[in-house]
């Protein structure tokens, strides 16, 4: 693709990396047939070809307008068009500077503003959201239905084994997971710790910064990247083996710390080390000896890739086989490839393409009547959760259950 970027925009690190990726792309549309906004709405300017058009107008001098903004809104950042791509075209990279640029010119009316002030304030911090949360938990049996629907029970952690093994590796908090579902963690303490893993948790090892960097704040993104690493790296010099994220949307953003932060003099390096650290709960037990603790085959679920594991993190069907040499019996979910909807904060912001979207999947995963649905991501697990009439759990957590009553 030609580029002709104006001058306030080529000659700046974001230009440059633009027009890079601008260049790889040749139009050719394969990307809208996997594309799940494209599919629901059929508007080439809802489709990654579409919005790339979009883009590199504003980047060559066009004004960007709400119809602008309004498309680069709905897009999910599933990357599946990623996966797609014959181009190899990033995107999700350029998507992100294209939402920073037009989030600069166009001005957002006011209860917008306010609705993603409101997320930015709340949703990165664990000290805000979690009391909220059990807040709504407590008046949960009054609300209508609809709106309890939103609102997950409580979930008790369990016991966290006491670290006494020689290898050790940090694990990720994250903002909204221990208030949600702190039994994640706590399950992937238990099994690492079966397996003479210890699972280590750190002071402020809270929000990966995913929720700032997709909502344009970009300066208090890489503040909360910064905070974290602070809190990781005293035990990365120690050390530690590995870098344990059990949220794949956490997972695929510090697996990018090395890139949204290689031009920061202070940062740079130690940001590098924590993305080569990083892994995918799936990728470190697929390392290690685990058929020692294989399951009969007597649980049928079906398995929800999240888009941040299979397009994010390129992990795709890693979980599944996984799942099925530790004994789990899936059952087959048409269109795997595509995203349910949750996408971050996209199902608060696009709640009707959202919803669509769940329908949709939840469909395809209930098609061959599972036991329950397992995903890999806690955004895709509460928004599933909503509305499947069936327990919706992090695989681990069903994991590690399964293991407890076969020792016990």
């Amino acid at each position: 693709m030609q580029t002709r970027l104006v001058d306030s925009i080529r000659d700046t690190a974001q230009g440059k990396e633009a027009d890079r990726i601008l260049r790889t792309c040749v139009h050719c549309g394969f990307c809208n047939a996997t594309c799940p906004t494209y599919q629901l709405l059929g508007d080439e300017l809802d489709g990654p070809r579409g919005r790339i058009y979009l883009m590199k107008q504003v980047m060559e001098g066009h004004a960007p307008t709400r119809h602008t903004q309004l498309h680069l809104d709905r897009c999910l950042t599933c990357r599946n068009c990623e996966t797609t791509c014959p181009s190899g075209v990033e995107y999700g990279k350029l998507v992100d500077i294209g939402r920073e640029l037009v989030e600069q010119r166009v001005a957002r009316p006011a209860g917008e503003r306010l609705f993603r002030k409101l997320l930015l304030s709340v949703l990165p911090y664990p000290g805000r959201f979690t009391p909220l949360l059990r807040l709504g938990q407590l008046v949960r049996p009054l609300l209508p239905g609809a709106l309890r629907a939103q609102v997950p029970p409580r979930v008790h952690a369990g016991t966290w084994p006491e670290a006494r093994h020689a290898r050790r590796m940090l694990v990720l908090d994250g903002c909204v997971q221990p208030g949600i579902d702190p039994g994640i963690n706590a399950a992937t303490a238990r099994i690492l710790d079966r397996i003479g893993i210890s699972l280590v948790r750190t002071p402020d090892a809270g929000c990966c910064g995913a929720v700032s960097h997709h909502l344009n704040a970009t300066d208090e993104a890489h503040a909360t990247i910064k905070r974290l690493i602070n809190a990781w790296w005293p035990e990365v010099e120690q050390g530690a083996e590995a870098i344990v994220i059990t949220a794949s949307g956490c997972g695929a953003m510090v697996k990018e710390y090395g890139y949204l932060l290689r031009d920061d003099p202070d940062y740079a390096d130690k940001a590098a080390r924590v993305s080569a650290l990083a892994r995918d709960i799936s990728e470190v037990l697929d390392n290690e000896q685990v058929d020692a603790i294989k399951l009969p085959k007597t649980q049928r679920v079906a398995f929800h890739p999240p888009c941040t594991l299979q397009h994010g993190q390129k992990l795709r069907g890693k979980t599944e086989q996984l799942l099925g040499r530790l004994g789990f019996e899936l059952v087959p979910v048409t269109d795997g490839h595509l995203c349910c909807g949750s996408a971050g904060t996209y199902s608060l912001l696009q709640p009707e393409l959202s919803t669509r979207l769940r329908d949709n999947k939840l469909r395809n995963l209930l098609e061959h009547n599972p036991e329950c649905i397992v995903t890999a991501n806690i955004g895709c697990q509460t928004h599933l959760a909503a509305a499947a009439g069936i327990p919706v759990q992090h695989w681990i957590s069903v994991l590690d259950v399964a293991l407890s009553r076969t020792e016990g």
